[in-house]
């Protein structure tokens, strides 16, 4: 059976993320994929492909000697909520701590009410328009985590949200558990009774979804212990569910010697993470994940981006995107924080929303960089050059997107159709 064939040509600068050191560019480049599967077939340079191809029988996309990227991944977001916190901002900025306002009743607490009290169709049209920023950025795929319910069919209600929308919206959703994000109200002097009930009764049920891919735990202090976090985190795996976990952010508790110990695909957060930590992530495979737009929201010492990379560890970059720490969906931001206050190299910060967030999700062999047989996840610059991601400081300079070959965004405009607030 003959493949239908698209090709995107006129490219500038191909960036492939395919290479172990730099960007893997290809200049003056072409890239083709099949329309059927939306995988790549082949791409370098434009005159090679010309003679291998016929491209008068290709349908071809001119993006007018501009530069070509794969899909933007974020790889930590909880972009489904109730409600809002932006006094706690504003107090924040007035000298209140996090764990202050979180003492006082405020931080997730708040969240978790808001959460509880709307519907599904509310929080599907709210996931929707922030789905809608994102693509406007570049992400083509993000993961989402509940934890704003804390009991089961709120824990429910925000998972089938994020089913609905994988369905429905361009972006691919990778779901993750969070239901051991604090300790809930109503349990607060007995907290053991609430974990129980975590993995006898909701849990199993959560991993009966078949959309559910990982379980994650705020690791931390004032939330859950290390041992508390073991306990929630290996009886998930017995389920079928990888690890995440948060740790480190608040207070140095051990989280990282944590991640690497259960075999988590991920630890996220690391703030106050220990030199041992971050040895025993790099021996283990766990890939750090973090989150610089919440260190400067809440006004704390960046994550130790060059320790980390200094023994070899792979960066993934994400937003944090929540209503409390990290009120941001901006890539751009994201970026210019990675340069200039964890020192990432632009190479370093571009693996960060590419090749690696997608190790942080477990899909390096699907999406994250451009080769033969990965899916055709393309952001195109409006820019004469990649460097402009970081030059033109915290401005989105995307000019369209591709998903699985299919151009979805142009300009400032969503273009995909068919796909209503349903």
């Amino acid at each position: 059976m003959t493949q239908k064939l698209s090709a995107l040509v006129n490219i500038s600068q191909l960036v492939t993320c395919e290479e172990s050191q730099g960007l893997g560019i290809i200049k003056e480049a072409a890239i083709i994929f099949n329309d059927d599967t939306g995988k790549i077939v082949d791409l370098g340079p434009e005159k090679n492909l010309q003679k291998k191809y016929n491209f008068p029988e290709i349908i071809c996309h001119d993006v007018k000697n501009r530069p070509v990227l794969p899909g933007f991944i974020d790889p930590h977001t909880h972009f489904i909520f109730g409600g809002y916190r932006a006094e706690e901002y504003l107090a924040r900025l007035e000298g209140s701590s996090y764990l202050e306002i979180m003492e006082a009743g405020g931080g997730i607490e708040k969240t978790v009410k808001d959460t509880r009290n709307s519907s599904l169709q509310q929080l599907y049209n709210q996931g929707w328009q922030r789905l809608n920023k994102f693509l406007q950025q570049g992400i083509t795929t993000l993961e989402g985590k509940s934890g704003y319910g804390m009991e089961l069919d709120t824990e429910l209600k925000q998972l089938e949200v994020m089913r609905k929308l994988n369905k429905n919206h361009p972006i691919d959703i990778k779901q993750t558990f969070l239901g051991a994000h604090v300790i809930p109200k109503e349990y607060k002097n007995n907290r053991e009774r609430y974990i129980n009930i975590l993995i006898k009764e909701i849990l199993p049920v959560v991993a009966k979804r078949n959309d559910v891919i990982f379980c994650d735990v705020f690791c931390d202090q004032g939330v859950y212990t290390v041992s508390e976090a073991r306990e929630i985190l290996l009886a998930a795996q017995k389920l079928g569910l990888k690890s995440k976990i948060h740790v480190d952010e608040i207070a140095y508790v051990g989280g990282a010697e944590l991640a690497a110990e259960i075999g988590a695909v991920s630890a996220e957060h690391l703030l106050k993470v220990s030199t041992k930590g971050i040895k025993l992530m790099k021996d283990e495979g766990v890939i750090p994940v973090i989150l610089p737009i919440t260190a400067f929201s809440l006004q704390e010492e960046y994550a130790p981006a060059r320790k980390m990379r200094s023994v070899g560890l792979d960066i993934a970059l994400a937003t944090d995107l929540n209503p409390g720490s990290s009120y941001s969906q901006s890539i751009p931001l994201l970026l210019a924080l990675a340069t200039i206050k964890l020192k990432l190299s632009i190479e370093e910060a571009i693996k960060g929303i590419t090749i690696n967030a997608a190790r942080a999700l477990d899909l390096e062999d699907e999406i994250g960089s451009l080769a033969p047989g990965k899916k055709a996840d393309l952001v195109v610059l409006d820019a004469p050059g990649y460097e402009h991601l970081i030059y033109h400081i915290a401005t989105n300079i995307v000019h369209s997107v591709y998903k699985e070959g299919e151009i979805v965004k142009k300009k400032d405009k969503e273009i995909f159709g068919g796909r209503g607030n349903s």
